[in-house]
């Protein structure tokens, strides 16, 4: 028996948000491919209203992708700053891979984010004219490849805060059954 097809304008769970169905990112030839999680900046979500997100590439060094694959990586300090044409991730902290030599990398380098020039432009427009900032949401291994879940972003107020979490609260108490 046939599934039938999910009507268009649909929405699934995705890393860290809600995307639409008919989404194919990530889909070669229909295969999706393996998604291991190494990081997540869950106080981004509670911080700041996520009006877009993006799949960023990274530009790593050897020992740090080796570091990845051991988990060794925080991105709750981290932001993405713009140097002319480019995206760069700073303040994230990958460790130096024990195993390597003496030209390990450091901790906290600059990292350059591989975008489109559309989507650097989007996110520059949106930075300069709406006040808006992006944050880094997700660090994963898509396959082999790292990526970065980043979301243009504009700062909660303490009573968007407050609000959030009575209705977190209320729902909780739905589904307990009070």
């Amino acid at each position: 028996m046939e599934r039938s097809p999910e009507p268009t304008g649909a929405r699934r769970k995705s890393l860290a948000g809600w995307e639409k169905v008919g989404d194919t990112r990530g889909l070669e030839n229909g295969v999706s491919k393996p998604i291991k999680m190494i990081a997540r900046n869950k106080k981004a979500r509670h911080e700041y209203e996520i009006l877009d997100t993006y799949e960023a590439g990274l530009s790593l060094l050897g020992s740090e992708v080796k570091s990845l694959r051991a988990g060794q990586a925080t991105i709750k300090e981290a932001f993405v700053q713009f140097k002319e044409k480019e995206a760069f991730l700073l303040r994230s902290n990958i460790q130096p891979y024990t195993h390597a030599t003496h030209e390990n990398h450091e901790a906290t380098r600059a990292r350059k984010l591989l975008l489109n020039q559309r989507e650097i432009k989007k996110l520059r427009e949106g930075v300069r004219e709406k006040g808006l900032t992006i944050v880094p949401l997700a660090l994963y291994f898509k396959g082999a490849w790292v990526k970065l879940e980043i979301g243009l972003a504009r700062g909660k107020k303490l009573h968007d805060k407050r609000d959030n979490l009575k209705k977190k609260q209320a729902q909780r108490d739905i589904a307990r059954g009070r």
